[in-house]
């Protein structure tokens, strides 16, 4: 009975270092990627497209005539749903993280193929199903820094064509904050889940654009859809959590927006079911640099 007691202590020990060593390898990994990500040449392309919507903003703020800034002032509620509809879903949703989780996270393990220094990784005393979480972790990190910012400073613009003292009194006395907090909580939620797919896409093609592209297409149709259609992918569930309902068009199949209890951990699960079948495919790569 006692060695029984003793073999269950060591392997709980083990464990137990078993676990501390993977979290000092995730965040070795982490340093590493999140400067490459946000200092690498592959980064500019990133900061162009994070800036679009917030420049758009921008100027429709400054400009004070019929539908610029003095617009936004005279009819907030209609500024709010065009705000909602055009900038963040189909601007920033729909295309700015869309893309930019894709060149983002596709290029975790495909850029170090064609970079031809993937295999450093490899050579480590490393599991490989860490490598999968620090960059995974690492790219969640990029994309949420910068794509919260985009959203931030698109709704910094769209508040400030308003005024000072009507943005204070619509941002504590009324629904201002949560809405922009909802925003935000959108925002991290499409990073988590575009960039499990996209780092998917990455280790499985060897040439991602073509999945990537498809993808893309099955997330704009997604209006069209049957409703049960509509609910295996991603921007149906973002559209959900929306703080201002955004009509999908004359031509789109009615359906009722999902639940925020069940739109959240929806996405939580099919990120978790997605990392999983990364790390089996990880298990399984063998890098061959002469077919790149």
């Amino acid at each position: 009975m006692s060695a029984a007691v003793e073999v269950q202590a060591v392997k709980s020990a083990q464990a137990g270092h078993d676990w501390s060593l993977w979290m000092r390898q995730i965040r070795a990994i982490l340093r590493i990627e999140v400067r490459k990500n946000f200092w690498g040449r592959r980064a500019l392309l990133i900061y162009l497209l994070a800036a679009i919507p917030v420049l758009l903003t921008f100027l429709l703020s400054i400009i004070d005539n019929e539908g610029g800034g003095a617009d936004i002032r005279r009819n907030w509620a209609s500024a709010q749903e065009a705000f909602a509809a055009i900038i963040y879903n189909g601007l920033i949703l729909r295309t700015v993280v869309y893309f930019g989780c894709a060149w983002i996270f596709m290029n975790l393990f495909r850029g170090e193929v064609v970079d031809k220094s993937l295999h450093y990784y490899f050579l480590c005393s490393l599991r490989r199903e860490v490598l999968v979480a620090g960059k995974y972790i690492s790219g969640l990190v990029v994309s949420v820094v910068l794509f919260t910012l985009t959203t931030g400073g698109s709704l910094f613009f769209l508040y400030y064509a308003r005024g000072y003292p009507a943005n204070v009194n619509y941002l504590f006395d009324g629904p201002g904050l949560t809405q922009c907090l909802a925003y935000a909580g959108i925002t991290i939620l499409a990073c988590v889940g575009y960039g499990a797919v996209f780092m998917v896409i990455g280790l499985f093609f060897r040439n991602p654009i073509i999945p990537a592209l498809l993808a893309y297409g099955w997330e704009w149709v997604n209006f069209l859809l049957p409703p049960l259609l509509k609910k295996i992918s991603i921007i149906h569930y973002l559209h959900s959590l929306s703080p201002i309902p955004v009509s999908e068009g004359p031509l789109a199949t009615v359906v009722d927006p999902t639940p925020a209890w069940i739109s959240v951990p929806s996405m939580i699960i099919f990120t978790a079911i997605v990392l999983f079948l990364a790390s089996i495919r990880i298990r399984k790569m063998e890098i061959r640099y002469g077919n790149e």
